[in-house]
């Protein structure tokens, strides 16, 4: 089980929220670029939540040492990053032991989506930031891949 995670661009805690409570030994870093969604979670972690750090940060210059937490997330968040090059290298550097992301499938109506990363796309990019396994699985609509070293 993993001892610490970085959950990219946490949101409203869709997932954040049932990983605490599911892995309650866990430390917990959400980094997020909105101010209004640190301190929501901030105040999470004011009210008790002591295994969960909200930082307001981007990806991209996130200066946590290399390999710092077991596991990085980065859940429906890779398609709203102008860089996802750049985003999924951070990633990969702070993870000790993996990476999981998800995106849409397919197009959409979301202005805020900027990208549709397909599996070559999504396999290029984790090769070019040194992962040699990638895993990739999906839910109606959203494409999930695991990468490692």
């Amino acid at each position: 089980y993993p001892q610490s995670l970085l959950d990219v661009g946490s949101g409203r805690g869709v997932f954040l929220f049932p990983f605490l409570d599911a892995f309650p030994w866990c430390q917990v870093t959400s980094v997020d670029i909105l101010d209004y969604r640190v301190e929501f979670l901030q105040d999470i972690c004011r009210g008790g939540v002591d295994n969960l750090t909200a930082l307001e940060a981007d990806i991209c210059t996130q200066p946590l040492p290399d390999k710092s937490v077991d596991v990085v997330t980065m859940l429906e968040v890779l398609e709203h990053i102008p860089n996802v090059e750049e985003a999924i290298r951070a990633a990969v550097r702070l993870a000790k032991r993996g990476v999981v992301v998800s995106v849409p499938s397919k197009p959409d109506d979301n202005p805020e989506h900027i990208h549709l990363l397909t599996n070559p796309i999504l396999t290029e990019l984790f090769a070019k930031a040194g992962c040699t396994h990638l895993h990739f699985d999906g839910v109606p609509n959203h494409l999930i891949a695991v990468a490692w070293r």
